[in-house]
């Protein structure tokens, strides 16, 4: 009988680990999905400058966590704030299965806040600041901010514990709030702005490469929220799983559908760059909730975020004149907290609107509010070290000429 249980325990540590690690494939195969949307939606004078630095975010970010930022994030708690250091993790313990299947689950994550960056000071960005600030990212922003709510820190210490499940507020809000600091102390593009602040359209080179990438994101989302249910044996695993794949799917088709009939409405035209960032803002939105709210409850949520998408990008363009190339500060930065916030709402086990009260909402609007303050302070002050220190801005030649050639010494075309 002992041999049999030994045998079971065995197996089920060995088909949830299989399960973390293909996931974490998937999550990592979101990396040149992000690439393919930031070449397809700037010019084709930046696209090496572009791949360089998605590339250079996953392999920096993956040394860079190892080193430090994992135990900085899931070290031993320390005052609610941090993780305690350990350089250079390499546990051997078993945790539910093993904690090196955890780093290699944790390091795509923490790779895509970085990448998320990427595309909101896209084409006028110096290449050795961009490299400094996705090692100050990966070390320290990204993992304080996530050891408050995934390491046992003091949002996940609530009387209503903060809710964000798989990322929306932890990895994009994060992202999209440093590129917001970021965009705003490099400033916008030449040409992106009239001397009277009228705001011009920057087309893209290939819809069909950022059609593409969009693609591959929607795939790879199926690692990331479904495998941050951790495990994949027995019966409320399999149900979870399977329901979190369903939510993520429904948020994302409302998003795309919703942003192409408001573009529709508001533009007379369905355009299809807005569409495709309408599906992004709709997986960004339900990753938070993806395990608790029911099936209409992801629809309304993606609903929510393909509008957000519309008004958001115009409003971040037109209004504040931020010059965000890719949406990224809409699309995950806008998005991830609202879809944060609808925790609050929609969750079918106490959200507001299904007889829980509104312990969960006052939760969930402290925990956006306050890891916003702390992406959007942190990356305000790195990007204005660069920019005192090394300067963060290519000169004007450079940026009309392209990146690629003077960067890089080479072009993505020939």
């Amino acid at each position: 009988m002992e041999d049999l249980t030994l045998a079971v325990s065995e197996f089920t540590l060995s088909i949830d680990t299989i399960w973390i690690l293909v996931a974490a494939v998937l999550v990592m195969f979101m990396q040149p999905g992000f690439a393919l949307v930031e070449a397809g939606f700037t010019r084709s004078k930046n696209t090496a400058n572009i791949l360089m630095k998605n590339l250079m975010d996953f392999a920096i970010g993956s040394l860079i966590f190892w080193i430090l930022g994992y135990t900085l994030m899931y070290g031993e708690d320390v005052g609610g704030f941090m993780g305690k250091i350990s350089l250079f993790f390499s546990s051997n313990e078993i945790h539910g299965v093993p904690d090196k299947a955890s780093l290699m689950f944790q390091t795509v994550f923490a790779a895509t806040a970085a990448t998320i960056v990427s595309g909101a000071v896209a084409e006028r960005t110096k290449f050795s600041a961009y490299i400094i600030f996705s090692i100050v990212i990966t070390a320290v922003i990204y993992p304080i901010s996530g050891h408050w709510i995934w390491g046992g820190g003091w949002l996940s210490n609530l009387n209503t514990p903060f809710h964000d499940f798989a990322g929306s507020t932890v990895v994009h809000s994060v992202g999209a709030w440093v590129g917001l600091a970021g965009a705003v102390m490099i400033g916008p593009r030449i040409g992106k702005y009239t001397k009277d602040g009228k705001a011009r359209a920057i087309p893209g080179q290939n819809l069909a490469l950022g059609a593409l990438g969009v693609f591959i994101l929607w795939f790879g989302w199926f690692g990331f929220n479904p495998g941050s249910q951790l495990a994949a044996t027995g019966s409320e695993n399999a149900s979870a799983i399977a329901h979190i794949f369903i939510t993520t799917n429904l948020a994302a088709a409302a998003g795309a559908v919703t942003a192409m009939c408001v573009t529709w409405i508001k533009y007379k035209r369905p355009g299809l760059s807005i569409t495709l960032n309408g599906a992004l803002a709709g997986l960004v939105a339900i990753t938070a909730g993806c395990d608790v709210v029911s099936p209409g409850g992801a629809a309304i949520i993606g609903i929510l975020a393909g509008t957000l998408l519309v008004f958001g990008v115009e409003f971040i363009d037109k209004v504040l004149r931020i010059d965000d190339p890719v949406g990224a500060i809409s699309v995950h930065g806008l998005n991830g907290a609202m879809g944060t916030i609808m925790v609050g709402f929609l969750s079918t086990s106490n959200g507001l609107f299904y007889g829980g009260g509104a312990a969960q909402l006052g939760s969930q609007l402290i925990g956006v509010l306050s890891v916003a303050a702390w992406a959007i302070g942190l990356g305000f002050i790195l990007f204005f070290s660069l920019k005192k220190s090394i300067g963060v801005r290519v000169s004007k030649r450079i940026e009309e000429e392209g990146l690629d050639i003077y960067e890089h010494g080479e072009s993505a075309y020939n």
